[in-house]
């Protein structure tokens, strides 16, 4: 399943590529905030220019479903993409039909031509075999490179893959070998770190990976509903209880493999300035709410990632965007940048700890999808990914 042809098994010189990248980043006032993901398709980018190719990308921006929305046209990405690549990037006014075609088989190898967003039209969402069609008739070979979109059976991600020989580029290939081999054939002990505020957005990574990981870590907001699912009251803290029950049963099932915090930070305000005290995991008062995993916890937790050979983390550990509630979620990065351990680190607000945090650098490999690695870790296969010609 994870053994797939790349860009460099195929012959691309003097062809037209099609790459689907992710290029859903923030425009204000028809400027480019974060550039993130455009920069991570850049040895993608470069290495099909290198090689001779006509480089056509495509990418969704923002949901304008199905319409024509000028806040969300590629055009400022387009110009944008200019001034990191050095060098003069197209524009077509549509992905598809004459105005695309026109300027698809027009464009010289080692030039590059930026297609108007694929969800202008109503088929891109509808995975339309007519759009993917339409798609495919602008090149010869399709590379998918926008993992971040790989969970999305889309005609630009999906549909035109059947339609061209379909490869992966660098930045799905780099996702695929570190999320493939956390599944297929983990480094042990395996330890898996799951956080944020919900259990229902991970139900199925938290039963898969009690499975496969030797140990699974929790914290942040879905741990107040597995101590609620234990008989605790939780005060004010952030509840999910229509997943008692779940939280309930992955408790019986989890065993020894899955750890809860044995002390947490609480607050009487859901604010930066609120007081806030240090407790052993137990009744939380009303009025108070849980908000970090505490210190004990946090020791217990780095000791076990120490060791580790492999660790995958989702989901923060508490309110980290303010102050006073980040030491956990810091404390923890701090302990996965120590460990030998290959690092897997997945979802946009652990990205955006660990980044805080200035460990980004230390981390092994860092996801570019959040809902696409946790299909990813729930066993799904993914539908961007499935298309792809296997290397055997």
């Amino acid at each position: 399943m994870f053994n797939k042809k790349t860009i460099e098994d195929v012959d691309v010189k003097g062809k037209r590529v099609l790459v689907r990248v992710d290029f859903n980043v923030p425009i204000k006032d028809g400027i480019v905030g974060d550039d993130t993901r455009m920069r991570a398709a850049l040895p993608t980018l470069d290495y099909l220019l290198d090689h001779g190719a006509a480089v056509i990308l495509c990418s969704h921006l923002g949901r304008p479903k199905g319409e024509v929305m000028p806040e969300y046209s590629m055009r400022p990405v387009a110009k944008h993409l200019s001034s990191i690549l050095g060098k003069p990037v197209a524009f077509a006014d549509d992905c598809i039909g004459p105005i695309a075609e026109k300027a698809a088989f027009t464009l010289k190898p080692g030039e590059v031509l930026v297609l108007e967003n694929t969800r202008f039209h109503a088929g891109e969402t509808k995975n339309d075999p007519e759009m993917s069609r339409q798609l495919a008739a602008l090149a010869e070979i399709y590379v998918n490179d926008a993992f971040g979109s790989a969970h999305r059976a889309h005609a630009s991600t999906e549909g035109v893959a059947k339609f061209l020989p379909a490869v992966a580029g660098f930045l799905m290939q780099s996702e695929i070998r570190y999320l493939g081999q956390a599944i297929e054939n983990p480094a042990r002990p395996f330890i898996a770190i799951l956080g944020g505020a919900k259990i229902s957005d991970k139900i199925g990574v938290i039963r898969n990976l009690l499975a496969k990981a030797d140990q699974v870590l929790i914290g942040g907001g879905m741990a107040n509903t597995f101590f609620k699912a234990q008989g605790y009251p939780v005060g004010d803290s952030l509840v999910e209880d229509d997943a008692l029950e779940t939280a309930e049963d992955i408790l019986a099932k989890g065993g020894q493999h899955l750890r809860l915090p044995v002390d947490v930070v609480i607050a009487n305000k859901f604010e930066a300035g609120a007081e806030r005290k240090i407790m052993n995991m137990g009744p939380v008062a009303d009025g108070w709410r849980i908000m970090d995993i505490g210190p004990k916890t946090l020791e217990a937790y780095a000791k076990i990632i120490i060791d580790a050979g492999l660790v995958v983390w989702n989901g923060p550990m508490g309110v980290f965007e303010m102050a006073p509630f980040a030491e956990g979620t810091f404390g923890l990065a701090q302990a996965v940048a120590d460990s030998k351990a290959t690092s897997i680190i997945g979802g946009g607000d652990s990205i955006a700890a660990v980044k805080q945090s200035g460990l980004a650098e230390r981390i092994t490999h860092i996801s570019t999808g959040g809902g696409a690695s946790l299909e990813m870790l729930e066993g799904i296969v993914l539908p961007g990914l499935a298309p792809l010609h296997d290397t055997s």
